[in-house]
């Protein structure tokens, strides 16, 4: 764990240059605005530890896959996000000397990710090797207001010279990603400008055109400089000699666009861009800094979690939920949430089932309801690939199987105990669909999107199983569940609940739809080939499905054979964890320990089937042998704590969940932030500490305060309603801010708010 960032309850600050973790500090400092975002990278040349990383929104490559033997149903690539153009280079020589933070002498250095207003700023002051001194001040932004866009403002102040300053302005598109194969690189040139690089992606094709225009500034008034352009294979360059006097502040403000393919029509490009230039220039940088301001007051309005009493746990939420919305928008249903954002290039791909698991609760809660609703149709949408997935492993007749990772609805993970076997990923998304209907009322959904999708995951299970002679039950073979350190296990608790809860669904759904729309459903029910025969089959599978369970503990066992594994606590191996870094994958998997909540999911999940008794016996023989080496482990180990009445065990997930990536708790955040997994840690203060769920179409909460905090408050989106809960020591106040009269339960008290 690493604290070397500030606290401060709106900004992440790095008061002193640490370059041993720059890369985690780019990580973190990372920016993004739903269509594009980029690393926290310095703006000018740094020779030391750098990822320098740009990315643009449904840009990947698919990066062929090898094996030593080839397994029938393999996938047959991996979906890179790709790095794309440099657009925010720049750079600059004094003397003769560039300026370059790794070899100059460094005297003061303040960077700060501003979370409230959407920037990012750096002061320092160095001395290159020639004895120039010299200021730096920097602000970037990924605009919210124009979203293809970004703007730097640049600024340098000599200290002790007057001289001539050569600056260079460039676009660089001849990148190759982190972990390319043989420094493999993805980009074709298509052409290059005096201006701008326009590329093309091998293989898939995707078109992006990224362009510059410069606009320099003395003493905060604008300067005719000449610029000298120069251009080579995949590289565009704008040069300026420049006139700097000592003590006065000379400024570069860089505006930058990335067209793509998938928004623009390519024959347009070079004008899209130009006149996209054009529009920003003239607002310019003060307009477009006021604007981001102004599109963060309004996201804060709703997202924002306040807590009194708790700085370090006030910047811990925040970050999350300012990582979260520059993440995804919702905007696009073509377009989801993948597990780095664009803060890295690690896991590829743009889907998980992270993002029915966790991510739809906090869109859910934080944003219109259209915004989750179009996470549900990205995957509607992929529904004939899900088919076509299943049908390369063997099964038939409509049976989907959603991928694990995706891009375009292909499976495209490159780990066969992953690809084969971890299956529960289809519950994930047939629970995402009942979590959004009944969060927003939208049944009509089910017809018009849910019920294809459903079907085809309850073929995909009924297929699955296979009857036991031996048992008389229903059995799941050679699978991986939420828990990454077993694979091919028969018979995971886990994902055999989700699968029989997906059939129960299922056959609910089918009733409904034809009783509330009769005319929809028999058309869909037809297209979909539905038969009463399916009916038959799936009852008889959700009545006699094997559940691994220990009678003498009372406890569900993650699968079969479990306890035959020696049992101990985590705490007897603390110094070597994390074990995913010190142990051998055979080491892993013989032992007890958990990488992520798995049995304890799926009571998460389905809360109300079980009793307290039963969470608390699952709980307490589960959580001390989990490692938590799962981003998305802590989140649910904090609500299942909070539901217990283990405040302290509830607040000491939180905290980890929320200062996961800021105190780089898994040791790997340089490869970028753990975007699905901020979802959760949301979840932690709104499902945990303020304890709300949603039964019978109302609202329950049953909250508690942290004893180190004075206070805490959240709003959320309730169909039409807008609420406040603010949770103190003298008690609980909700206040409807919008909306009509609306009843909740507080503590199980029934309080009627009034209307707005």
């Amino acid at each position: 764990m690493k604290q070397y960032l500030k606290i401060d309850e709106w900004k992440v600050i790095e008061d002193q240059f640490h370059p041993a973790y720059n890369e985690i500090t780019e990580s973190i400092f990372s920016l993004g605005n739903g269509r594009m975002g980029q690393r926290g990278s310095f703006e000018e040349t740094y020779t030391g530890k750098t990822l320098q990383g740009n990315y643009v929104a449904g840009v990947y490559y698919p990066d062929k896959t090898r094996v030593g033997w080839w397994k029938n149903g393999y996938p047959e690539y991996f979906a890179k996000v790709l790095n794309a153009a440099n657009w925010n280079g720049l750079s600059i020589q004094i003397g003769g000397v560039e300026i370059d933070l790794h070899t100059s002498e460094i005297h003061t250095f303040y960077r700060e990710l501003n979370m409230k207003e959407g920037y990012i700023l750096r002061n320092c002051e160095i001395t290159l090797s020639n004895g120039k001194r010299l200021a730096i001040e920097s602000i970037r932004l990924n605009s919210m207001a124009d979203d293809e866009s970004g703007v730097i403002s640049y600024s340098i102040t000599p200290l002790n010279f007057t001289e001539d300053i050569q600056v260079k302005a460039f676009i660089d598109g001849d990148i190759k990603n982190k972990d390319s194969n043989y420094d493999e690189k993805f980009w074709d040139e298509v052409k290059v400008g005096s201006n701008f690089v326009w590329s093309k992606t091998k293989k898939t094709g995707f078109e992006v055109i990224t362009a510059q225009q410069i606009e320099i500034k003395a003493n905060g008034q604008k300067v005719d400089a000449k610029a000298t352009s120069t251009t080579r294979e995949k590289y565009s360059e704008l040069a300026y000699t420049l006139s700097a006097k000592q003590g006065e502040k000379l400024t570069l403000i860089k505006y930058a666009v990335n067209i793509s393919s998938e928004n623009h029509p390519t024959a347009s490009f070079e004008k899209i861009a130009s006149d996209y230039l054009a529009r920003i220039s003239t607002k310019g940088f003060d307009k477009m800094l006021q604007e981001q301001a102004t599109a963060w007051a309004t996201k804060w309005a709703i997202n924002d979690i306040i807590i009194s009493g708790d700085a370090s746990a006030q910047q811990g939420i925040r970050f999350n939920i300012f990582q979260m919305n520059q993440t995804y928008t919702g905007e696009d249903d073509r377009l989801n949430i993948g597990p780095k954002g664009f803060t890295g290039e690690k896991y590829g791909g743009s889907t998980y089932w992270d993002t029915e698991a966790y991510c739809i609760p906090f869109y859910l809660g934080t944003a219109p309801a259209k915004v989750s609703k179009n996470l549900l149709i990205y995957r509607w949408k992929q529904l004939d690939r899900a088919i076509e997935n299943a049908g390369k492993l063997g099964f038939n007749k409509g049976a989907a199987l959603y991928p694990m990772v995706t891009m375009n609805g292909e499976e495209c993970h490159n780990e066969w105990e992953i690809t084969f076997e971890e299956i529960h990923r289809n519950g994930a998304i047939a629970y995402a669909i009942m979590d959004y209907v009944n969060y927003t009322d939208d049944r009509k959904h089910l017809v018009e999107y849910g019920w294809e999708v459903l079907v085809g995951i309850a073929r995909f299970w009924a297929q699955r199983v296979n009857w036991s002679e031996d048992k008389q039950k229903y059995v799941m073979l050679g699978v991986t569940g939420p828990n990454e350190y077993e694979n091919n296990v028969n018979n995971n608790w886990y994902t055999n609940y989700i699968a029989t809860w997906c059939l129960k669904y299922t056959l609910e759904v089918y009733a409904e739809i034809q009783q509330n729309y009769p005319a929809e459903a028999a058309a869909k029910i037809t297209s979909t080939a539905f038969a009463k025969e399916e009916v038959a089959q799936f009852q008889h599978i959700i009545e006699n499905m094997y559940f691994p369970r220990d009678e003498k503990q009372g406890i569900y066992l993650q699968q079969d054979g479990f306890l035959d594994k020696v049992i101990a606590p985590v705490d007897t191996i603390t110094a070597e964890r994390p074990i995913n870094q010190k142990w051998s994958w055979d080491r892993i998997l013989r032992s007890c320990y958990i990488k992520q909540a798995d049995v304890l999911q799926g009571i998460y999940f389905f809360e109300d089937d079980f009793s307290l008794e039963e969470l608390e016996r699952n709980y307490n023989f589960y959580e001390p042998i989990t490692v938590h080496e799962s981003s998305l482990s802590p989140c649910v180990h904090s609500i299942l704590a909070a539901k217990l009445g283990k405040e302290d065990k509830s607040y000491e997930f939180y905290t980890r969940a929320a200062r996961l990536d800021l105190d780089d708790y898994n040791n790997d955040t340089e490869d970028g932030c753990h975007i699905t997994s901020m979802a959760g840690t949301w979840m932690s203060i709104i499902k945990g500490f303020g304890g709300m769920r949603l039964k019978d179409h109302t609202l329950h909460f049953n909250p508690f305060l942290p004893k180190q905090w004075n206070e805490f408050s959240f709003k959320i989106n309730f169909r039409a309603n807008q609420l406040n809960i603010a949770v103190k020591k003298s008690g609980v106040e909700i206040t409807n801010l919008a909306g009509p009269e609306l009843t909740v339960f507080v503590h199980g008290e029934a309080r009627k708010l009034t209307k707005a």
